[in-house]
């Protein structure tokens, strides 16, 4: 395994402008600026609870809609997690995680296998209709798992046990997803080599 495990990434487009740097070693540090204020909130508790340092800043044509914001702030998150894994020798690989956030609760399971599948479910009906904190439609909580996942290559299962209020659901399952991940990437001093009977991942 690498020593720096770090990331820098810029993605343009006609509708988002994004720069994004990570460190998986880090301490939960972020200075997260999205210009969509609940998803400031969602990825600095996500990087407080996976202890990956994340510094964001993106712009992009919210005055339409968040969704094309948020989904590429994904995108491009899922790339430089994939790049600051690097080979994934002498990682744990798996990680899992039971959250609550009061009458919320999350369970999340991550795999770092190459191999990007996500499966979401739980949320009550009527989630992704609602709009969080005014502007963020509960559907792109899924958006942005979907992005993360299939851009990192991991397997990612995220599943809804309980909850009413669709704040303290979204907050969960970033935190369980946040909890899961740091498992799953840190490095244990038992493994050798790549985690895998392929020899690969």
């Amino acid at each position: 395994m690498t020593s720096q495990r770090t990331a820098h990434l810029q993605r343009e487009t006609s509708e988002s402008t994004i720069d994004l740097s990570l460190n998986l070693d880090g301490t939960g540090h972020s200075d997260i600026q999205t210009s969509v204020p609940f998803f400031n909130h969602m990825l600095t508790a996500f990087s407080k609870h996976s202890l990956i340092d994340l510094t964001v800043r993106a712009s992009g044509d919210t005055d339409i809609d968040v969704h094309h914001t948020v989904e590429d702030i994904g995108i491009v998150l899922g790339k430089a997690i994939g790049q600051a894994l690097g080979d994934k020798a002498g990682i744990a690989r798996f990680g899992d995680a039971l959250v609550p956030l009061d009458e919320a609760l999350v369970q999340a399971v991550v795999d770092v296998s190459g191999r990007p599948f996500l499966v979401h479910g739980g949320e009550p009906a009527g989630f992704e209709l609602h709009l969080i904190g005014g502007h963020f439609t509960g559907s792109m909580v899924r958006h942005v798992f979907e992005a993360v996942t299939f851009h990192a290559g991991l397997t990612v299962h995220v599943t809804v046990l309980g909850g009413r209020d669709p704040h303290h659901i979204a907050e969960a399952e970033f935190k369980a997803f946040a909890r899961a991940l740091r498992f799953a990437i840190a490095p244990d001093a038992r493994v050798s080599g790549i985690p895998s009977t392929k020899g690969a991942l």
